[in-house]
């Protein structure tokens, strides 16, 4: 154990955060209300758990500068998921399982054990066999300072599983056991490998939860699986099932046999940057998720990580979301209402419609906002209906609602002079009366939400603050909107 060399390794990374953060906060393409590291490059949300009163978030942190290396996680709280306090890393690169400089300490999760915070994730190491990956713990009893357990790793990859693809440790509670789910392939298929424990440190296997005998991927990372009325949900991000970067399964457990029989499966978001969410239970009893705005280089259509490097990060997360349970089984993904505490100057319309040319939008300072819409599709005979976001400059990105096709689409190739790619889902409106739109822009993101928050499309745009203008406008026809309400959203991040 080196519990000098970890501390060392965080005192040196808060020097670091220390030095450049004031800088680093003023950066134009800084996001307003969205959660995002003060330095540096983050990924995957870890641990997160709502703990002794507060929201803890952990995240894959490489605070040194803008792209991902050698991994610490971070720490910050909150009372409301929207106004963060930023706490000391949690863990850094210390022992012989995780001190590598393309390894680190990966995604895991948080749970409360014998009144103390345990967190469970992935040391990465090479030590001459390549890339080895194996679960580990550490544990705090003041929920800020943490210490590596003296037995790790606890667990290693089983036979015919790579060392490199094991790894992104989920864990939940239920009766007197603990359970966890992480991510393997074996035979280049995908797994989700279930452990469970008596005390978190001494763990077995218990069954293959689930797999993909092909139509999934080779690797599932960032498993989460949890209870949602009378069903359960495993999530992952595939690796090679093409464009799906986050799936969703639905289905009956057995904690008798260990086996997830699922027979439903979505998509919580069609974007091209929304990654690796996961979940927990806020106090109120609300499932929450929250994903990473980004993607990986194997992603169809990935085009980089965007031009934030050179304000000296990189990274934020989506607005957290409500899980909720539909009657067909499938899943809605609804913004936490939090987000509307921070509404300000409200403008909307009832009974208006859409034609050919420029109807505006007053939302905020046409940057930062929310929209919700409400489309009549009884009285709308358009053929499609635009919504324009960020526009200036001649510049913008347009999302379609196309009422012919059936089709939902994103386009951001002419958002910024650097996204490219037009994001689409499947528009199923038959034998509806109203169709639900709700927006949620930010200094370089946007987030669509449509269909009753089952057509969902997170997308990065690096759009200046001077494209700021909102529109509507109909093709082939006319859209009449039942009402449309706007808000501007307040700062949360300065």
């Amino acid at each position: 154990m080196s519990r000098e060399l970890m501390q060392q390794n965080i005192e040196k990374a808060q020097q670091e955060i220390d030095a450049k953060k004031e800088i680093v906060k003023n950066g134009e393409m800084r996001q307003h209300y969205h959660f995002m590291p003060q330095t540096g490059w983050m990924n995957d949300p870890n641990g997160l758990i709502y703990y002794k009163g507060k929201y803890h978030f952990f995240f894959q942190y490489n605070p040194y500068y803008g792209f991902w290396d050698c991994m610490h996680w971070g720490h910050a709280v909150s009372d409301d998921m929207l106004h963060w306090e930023y706490l000391p890393l949690a863990l850094a690169p210390s022992e012989a399982y995780d001190n590598h400089l393309r390894g680190g300490c990966f995604s895991g999760s948080a749970i409360e054990h014998d009144g103390k915070l345990f967190l469970m994730f992935t040391g990465t190491a090479n030590n001459g066999n390549g890339f080895e990956q194996t679960q580990c713990i550490a544990y705090s009893g003041d929920g800020i300072h943490f210490e590596k357990y003296e037995g790790n790793p606890v667990l290693t990859a089983p036979e015919g599983v790579p060392t490199d693809f094991f790894r992104d440790p989920k864990v939940w509670k239920h009766g007197d056991t603990y359970y966890m789910v992480c991510g393997a392939s074996r035979s280049n298929r995908a797994q989700a490998l279930l452990y469970r424990s008596k005390d978190m440190l001494h763990w077995e296997f218990f069954n293959v939860l689930a797999e993909s005998r092909g139509e999934w991927g080779y690797m599932w990372e960032c498993p989460d699986f949890y209870p949602i009325g009378d069903k359960y949900v495993l999530m992952f991000s595939p690796m090679g099932a093409g464009e799906r970067t986050v799936v969703y399964l639905v289905g009956d457990f057995d904690y008798e046999t260990g086996k997830f029989d699922y027979h439903v499966n979505g998509e919580i978001d069609w974007g091209f940057d929304y990654y690796a969410p996961q979940s927990f239970e806020a106090p109120d009893g609300r499932r929450i998720i929250v994903g990473w705005a980004n993607a990986w280089d194997w992603m169809p259509f990935w085009k980089d990580w965007g031009p934030t490097y050179r304000e000296g990060w990189c990274g934020s997360y989506n607005i957290p979301r409500e899980v909720r349970l539909l009657e067909d089984h499938t899943l809605q993904f609804v913004p936490i209402r939090e987000i509307e505490t921070i509404r300000t100057d409200a403008w909307q319309q009832e009974d208006i419609v859409i034609k050919q040319e420029k109807t505006i939008v007053k939302a905020g300072d046409g940057v930062s906002f929310e929209c919700k819409l409400k489309v009549n599709l009884e009285q709308t005979d358009a053929e499609q209906l635009e919504i324009v976001l960020r526009s200036g400059e001649g510049k913008q990105t347009v999302c379609t609602f196309d009422f012919i096709k059936s089709k939902m689409s994103v386009d951001r190739n002419n958002s910024d002079g650097w996204s490219k790619g037009v994001s689409e889902s499947t528009l199923y409106l038959q034998d509806k009366k109203e169709l639900d739109i709700h927006i949620l822009s930010d200094q370089s993101s946007v987030e669509v939400f449509a269909n009753q928050y089952r057509n969902n499309h997170s997308l990065n745009i690096y759009a200046g603050s001077t494209q700021n203008e909102t529109y509507l406008c109909s093709c082939g026809g006319k859209t009449v909107l039942k009402k449309i309400e706007a808000y501007g959203l307040k700062e949360c991040n300065r």
